[in-house]
């Protein structure tokens, strides 16, 4: 079958290659993908690839042969998938908790942009705790997981500020329910009662020190790829005392093809709208990237196999 393997050069990151089809564990079933979506931090990952490594987490595709121990699917079915590799390949082996099922209302390249993304930013909010009338502050709002944070948070109740470089990606944010949009943490009038901090390097100290007096920074990500500073002292600049708190999507209670669901049922219901930036065929993987880690891109990248 073909897949796309990494090359390790950062101007054409991927390949297509010839590799063997995937033999399914007892607890995986067998999809034969229609669309996947590529986030940022992978073609981070990409510059300095593991060894015989396949890439791709955000599947969306056909059940065409159910796991061996009957938990799934059990028969062909369409599915949105979150294998921790290999997905960006004409088939993968997903394990059944990591799989849930695509109703006819939604399609796949919309399944395809859920996972990660998704996942992030649902598990973020609930690590948040009650937002109903809290005052919150997104950093790197215009990536795919500040999209789906902004509508979630504010459906939820939540006064989000959203920190966006890009006028119009801070329109679309406000459509999703921002209250308000900055282009600079440093424009943020706080104080707020959490941040969830996604940039790293000056952000997270001008953010921390945005923060009420016993508020929450969740730190999720490090999108600037700049090390952030820290001075105990700076803590007496914004509040007399917080929780910084680092987050990781995969450290969760619930299982992934719960959440999985969930995500589903809130896009049929309409009230989750993936925002999908670029829909590509799979020939331009490699230019996709490039232009997802350039920031050339709004919200997901999804490309098709057909």
């Amino acid at each position: 079958m073909k897949a796309l393997i990494p090359t390790g050069d950062p101007a054409e990151p991927v390949v297509f290659a010839d590799v063997p089809e995937p033999t399914p564990r007892p607890d995986e079933a067998l999809v034969r993908v229609e669309a996947f979506s590529v986030n940022r931090g992978e073609t981070f990952k990409l510059e300095k690839p593991v060894p015989s490594e396949r890439p791709g987490k955000d599947v969306a595709g056909l059940v065409v042969q159910p796991a061996a121990d009957g938990s799934g699917p059990a028969g062909i079915a369409r599915v949105v998938g979150h294998p921790m590799a290999g997905g960006w390949a004409e088939y993968v082996a997903v394990p059944t908790d990591a799989l849930a099922v695509l109703p006819d209302s939604v399609c796949p390249l919309t399944g395809a942009a859920l996972p990660l993304a998704g996942l992030t930013a649902l598990r973020l909010l609930r690590a948040a705790g009650p937002v109903l009338g809290r005052r919150v502050l997104l950093t790197g709002a215009s990536g795919g997981v500040g999209h789906y944070v902004t509508e979630l948070a504010a459906a939820a109740g939540a006064e989000v500020t959203a920190v966006t470089r890009n006028p119009e990606r801070g329109t679309r944010l406000a459509e999703l329910g921002a209250a308000e949009i900055v282009h600079d943490v440093a424009d943020a009038r706080g104080p707020y009662d959490i941040v969830l901090e996604s940039t790293g390097g000056r952000a997270l100290p001008l953010a921390l020190a945005r923060l009420a007096r016993r508020g929450t920074l969740i730190w999720f990500g490090q999108a600037a790829r700049t090390p952030a500073t820290l001075d105990f002292f700076d803590f007496f600049s914004g509040p007399e005392s917080a929780v910084i708190r680092h987050f990781h999507y995969l450290d969760a209670d619930t299982r992934l093809d719960q959440d999985l669901a969930a995500l589903v049922r809130l896009t049929a219901e309409g009230r989750l709208h993936p925002e999908i930036g670029r829909v590509a065929g799979w020939v331009d993987t490699a230019t996709t990237l490039t232009d997802l880690r350039e920031r050339r891109i709004r919200g997901k990248a999804v490309l098709t196999l057909s």
